[in-house]
């Protein structure tokens, strides 16, 4: 029976019966080619034997392998490689088809190439995830076929892979290494211009051209007989949080990917870079309740529990209970930090709902409210209205638009820091307020 399934008939054969059948045809008008079309039948099934026996005579006459790496980055292009190596004694024809996860909803993959003896192909393909959780790959099904092209041999290789997608690790690392070789610039990261220095001793050092005379250490420098200055340093473990807002709001998908997962990303990333300065990074997901809380910390390994955390938060059909959520953080969070809180408000009314109790958070701590602009309003409102109806399209679109620049001035005014985005523009903006701040002295 496995030798019945790994047999496919070659498309190429289909013209050949298509020939036969059209001599059959004309020995209707002319007999003579009624003992010619049994000819070439009886030479076809003698082809077809010999087409088998080619491509049956070596056991493993095809070796085959995709290469998945241990966990998917979430939004990004995560390469595949793919490797086929020709064991046949002659040159082949293959067809690759690679069953994807059904998440892809992509059935048409398919690549061809022709294999000289012993030689190997080697091709990559990429797929962007836009869903956190298991991805399983069916079989990597190649058909191989000799130069006659009458039937086709099924070879399978790595069947039922899963690879666990994970919140954007790539996003990660890149703004992690452009932080560490000063280039974040060139991706509209901002250089914070530093307002006085804090005061975080680190230690006395000699004074060199350059330094702040007003960090002379007199006493120091009357002992050493030069002049000595005092060495500050950014200040180190501040708390800092990022709250995720579970609720229905963050359903809202751009370009495919939700804006909760937007938030996951951002955090992820940010939580790295916190660390990387010695801040304390810890995490809050919210919507009726609190059902994630991953307290503050700055251990090298604690980067590990956030993305865990990360991984298994997903969006809620219910509300979220600012409430709640005001008297979880006084109870919980008693040292005065940073909270970044990822939400959407659409318009004014969901706001004052929830104002009073963001006000309060933001006495005790400093808060940071991240929302998103609906980039999908944009085309209606830059395009030319050519009718009555298009002009009623870009009316609403700007009052929605100018609606969100209102929540942000209502929030500024209520002691509430505000960041209006795009939502792939969401970690650069998190990224660069939170280093404004230290550059202030604010965390």
């Amino acid at each position: 029976m496995k030798f019945i399934r790994s047999i496919y008939i070659h498309g190429q054969f289909f013209w050949y019966m298509a020939g036969i059948v059209a001599l059959f045809l004309l020995s209707f008008w002319f007999p003579v080619f009624y003992s010619i079309a049994w000819s070439v039948v009886l030479l076809l099934l003698v082809i077809f034997f010999t087409d088998i026996w080619f491509l049956y005579r070596t056991k493993n006459g095809l070796k085959g392998s995709r290469i998945l790496s241990e966990k998917f980055s979430n939004s990004d292009e995560n390469i595949i490689p793919i490797r086929i190596q020709n064991r046949y004694s002659f040159k082949i024809s293959i067809k690759v088809i690679d069953e994807l996860p059904e998440q892809f909803q992509k059935r048409d993959f398919e690549r061809l190439a022709s294999l000289e003896t012993k030689e190997n192909f080697d091709f990559e393909y990429t797929v962007r995830p836009v869903e956190r959780g298991e991805y399983h790959f069916g079989n990597l099904n190649v058909f191989v076929s000799s130069f006659l092209k009458i039937i086709a041999r099924r070879y399978t290789f790595d069947q039922h892979a899963m690879v666990a997608v994970y919140p954007s690790f790539i996003q990660m690392r890149k703004y992690e290494f452009l932080a560490m070789s000063n280039k974040l610039t060139e991706y509209g990261m901002k250089k914070i211009r530093r307002i006085g220095h804090t005061m975080e001793f680190e230690q006395i050092k000699k004074y060199v051209s350059g330094d702040d005379v007003r960090t002379i250490n007199w006493k120091a420098t009357a002992k050493q007989s030069t002049l000595m200055v005092n060495q500050y340093q950014d200040e180190k473990s501040q708390p800092i949080y990022s709250l995720i807002d579970m609720s229905r709001v963050m359903k809202m998908p751009f370009e495919g990917l939700k804006l909760l997962d937007y938030a996951i990303n951002s955090t992820l990333a940010f939580s790295n870079i916190a660390i990387k300065k010695n801040d304390k990074a810890g995490l809050l997901a919210f919507a009726a309740k609190v059902p994630v809380v991953v307290p503050a910390s700055n251990k090298k390994t604690h980067l590990n529990s956030i993305n865990e955390a990360l991984y298994n938060i997903n969006t809620l059909y219910n509300d979220a209970d600012y409430g709640y959520l005001y008297a979880f953080i006084k109870r919980k969070i008693t040292h005065r930090s940073l909270l970044i809180l990822y939400t959407n408000f659409e318009h004014m009314g969901s706001l004052k709902r929830q104002l009073p109790y963001l006000q309060a958070i933001a006495k005790k701590h400093v808060l940071v409210t991240v929302f998103f602009e609906n980039t999908e309003l944009d085309d209606l409102i830059t395009e030319k209205a050519s009718d009555v109806q298009s002009i009623y399209h870009k009316t609403i679109a700007q009052k929605f638009s100018l609606e969100k620049q209102l929540i942000v001035k209502q929030l500024e005014n209520r002691g509430v820091h505000a960041i209006l985005t795009k939502p792939e523009d969401l970690t650069v903006n998190v990224i660069n307020k939170y280093l404004a701040f230290k550059a202030r002295g604010v965390v």
